[in-house]
């Protein structure tokens, strides 16, 4: 780069030196001579009044006697004269001649005009540099069309170590047996161990695969070469296994150290078959990369660290023992996990710590199953700019609950216009939700309800469990399936019909009932069994194909099992709305009174006596915070769904708005 640069710079010099020679040629000077006929110059020398005379070729230069200003004269002479010759032919005497002094020419006096005189040529020659440069450049960049585009990092550099990750324990365990052979490889050699030589990081996106492998960097202090598993393959035969040989190359020259692949699955797919199909450019990348790391020689001290979210369609041969013969697990944290990462994101920011307004990150944690290491850095982030918008010193509780509302449902469309039968349905329909899921034992406590436009959802009720589950019960299926018909049977316990807001809750609960028959066996009638195989996007959640493995007849039965739980559930619901009528409608006072009730707020109203007016819920419990709530949770065991969305936690939301009621 510097070289480049020094080759401009000398181009760009040689050109001002040529316009600053020609300005200063064509330019007329700046002293103050005064031009003579020769004839004058005569006349004075033969009145004796020249003082002296300066000779410079062809050009006199003379100044006369008792002349106060010293004003300076010139005169030419013609071609071959000299000042002696003009002056005798005069008919001066030589001793009556003026003192005479020759000037020969300089270089310096001449090299303007000749500049002048070779400006073309060096202008031309200058053209041809530049496009011969040009070329050699073109040149260049074909012959490096096959080196590697990995970005290294100093080791001494890294600003990332282990405690920047969190939430991931298990991994850094096994990541740092990595970052200890690195340091000390002569501690494994001595008893004939040998590190794996490929370390594959799977997990869905936004759980930190990228960031612990620069943690590992940063712990080890040695060089990290960065490159995606796309940057090797090009439209060109050849090239990107030419890329990969000198990826390996520079990563031998520099090792001790780490090569981090990110995305392999971008090259790393299965050949001949899969997703995909064949790939001829693809293929021989791959090969390439097999043949590289199977040909590590032990003392190289080079380890390949990759990582993907696609396990399932990578090629065995990059997965067994010998390359990639380790694979690290990184999952979406739990609530343990989930309160470290808002520790290590929350450092150095200005937290509130006031009694009620102060930040529990606790509480957050709880509030955000299913959420990512990603998801609740752009948390914390949000709550801060939240903040700032507001004008505050300090981030507080409130701005953190916004965040995570922000974060799920999107932010508040306020401006959005509603009509006040239309502001009703909604407000009946969040309480529905709120109000089952509070009086059924085995389902999540409501802790926000809000009719508040956000996004698409025209309203939303957030559940907060007490714990992650990774393990769920018919029973605790049930109680949820019911909660989230809650909005749907409020509507039409209230107006005598449904809308088209329980759009996405029918979804839900369809394909919740669906799984309970086909995958969990927790059929009464079909037995303990599952039905159909299923092809996934492993982490990604997205359900490819179906292959249908039982019959037509078995397919009704399927139906009527899954209709049947449905409409258990909704009898469930209609049977408890109806008993607690009277909390619905304090519910629904309040919530249009104020828009959004959480917190202790919203339990004292759930758990209030019948008959107890809800003016005097509002008067004893709108003054609580939202921070306060995070400990004082009702007595019954709460649960989370299978499989959810980032941060939904079974989060019930209405896609009820304006447009979709009839």
């Amino acid at each position: 780069m510097s070289g480049r640069w020094l080759r401009n710079s000398f181009i760009y010099l040689l050109i001002l030196v040529a316009i600053v020679a020609i300005v200063f040629t064509l330019l007329p000077g700046g002293s103050s001579s005064q031009e003579t006929t020769l004839t004058e110059f005569v006349s004075e020398a033969q009145s004796e009044n020249v003082d002296r005379v300066d000779v410079n070729g062809t050009e006199l230069t003379y100044w006369l006697k008792d002349d106060v200003n010293e004003q300076t004269f010139k005169s030419k002479m013609e071609e071959g004269d000299t000042a002696r010759q003009v002056l005798q032919d005069a008919g001066i005497e030589p001793k009556d001649f003026p003192p005479i002094k020759i000037k020969e020419d300089s270089f310096w006096s001449n090299l303007p005009g000749m500049l002048i005189q070779f400006l073309p040529i060096i202008f031309i020659v200058a053209i041809l540099f530049f496009f011969l440069r040009q070329a050699q450049g073109s040149s260049n960049q074909a012959m490096s069309f096959g080196k590697s585009k990995a970005r290294m990092f100093s080791g001494t550099r890294s600003s990332v170590t282990f405690l920047d990750v969190a939430g991931v324990e298990e991994a850094k365990e096994e990541l740092g047996e990595v970052v200890e052979f690195l340091k000390f490889p002569e501690k494994f050699a001595a008893l004939g161990a040998r590190i794996p030589k490929g370390v594959l990081l799977v997990g869905p996106p936004g759980t930190g695969k990228t960031l612990l492998s620069k943690a590992v960097a940063g712990e080890a202090g040695v060089p990290f070469f960065s490159i995606s598993g796309s940057e090797f393959v090009e439209m060109f035969v050849g090239v990107g296994a030419s890329r990969v040989r000198d990826l390996f190359e520079q990563a031998k020259r520099n090792s001790p150290c780490i090569v981090f692949i990110d995305e392999i699955d971008a090259v790393g797919r299965h050949r001949g078959a899969g997703l995909g199909g064949s790939h001829d450019e693809r293929e021989q990348t791959l090969n390439q990369i097999l043949v590289e790391m199977d040909g590590f020689d032990t003392s190289t001290n080079v380890i390949i660290v990759a990582a993907t979210n696609r396990p399932d369609i990578l090629d065995p041969a990059l997965l067994r023992p010998g390359r990639f013969d380790r694979q690290v697990m990184l999952d979406s944290p739990d609530i343990k996990g989930r309160r470290a990462i808002l520790d290590v994101h929350a450092k150095g920011k200005p937290l509130d710590t006031g009694v009620k307004t102060g930040v529990k990150l606790e509480t957050i944690a709880k509030q955000t199953p299913g959420f990512s290491g990603a998801d609740l850095a752009n948390l914390v982030n949000e709550a801060c700019i939240l903040a700032a918008r507001r004008g505050k010193k300090k981030v507080t509780m409130s701005e953190f609950d916004e965040a995570v509302d922000r974060v799920i449902a999107g932010p508040e469309r306020k401006s959005r216009v509603i009509s006040q039968r239309e502001r009703e349905i909604i407000a009946y329909h969040e309480a529905g939700h709120a109000l089952v899921g509070q009086l059924l034992a085995k389902a999540d406590p409501p802790y926000k309800i809000s009719i508040v436009s956000r996004g698409m959802a025209g309203g939303f009720t957030r559940f907060l469990p007490e714990e992650d589950r990774h393990l769920y019960a018919k029973s605790q299926f049930q109680d949820m399936l019911a909660a989230t018909l809650g909005g749907m049977v409020a509507e039409e316990l209230v107006f005598g019909e449904g809308t088209t807001g329980p759009q996405d809750d029918l979804d839900r609960v369809t394909r919740l009932a669906r799984q309970m028959v086909t995958q969990w066996g927790m059929s009464e009638h079909l037995g303990p069994r599952t039905f159909g195989r299923k092809e996934e996007m492993v982490f990604l959640g997205r359900e490819i194909s179906e292959q249908r493995n039982y019959s037509e007849k078995v397919a009704e039965k399927i139906d009527d099992e899954v209709r049947g739980i449905v409409d258990r559930a909704y009898e469930t619901s209609r049977k408890v709305l109806t008993e607690n009528r009277d909390k619905l409608e304090n519910v629904v006072k309040v919530l249009l009174e104020e828009e959004t009730i959480e917190g202790e707020a919203l339990q004292a109203i759930l758990n209030a006596q019948s008959g107890k007016e809800s003016e005097e819920l509002v008067k004893t419990e709108k003054s609580p915070k939202p921070s306060e709530t995070a400990d004082d949770s009702p007595e019954k065991p709460p649960v989370q769904p299978p499989k959810t969305e980032p941060g939904l936690a079974w989060e019930t939301q209405s896609r009820l708005g304006p447009d979709q009621t009839s």
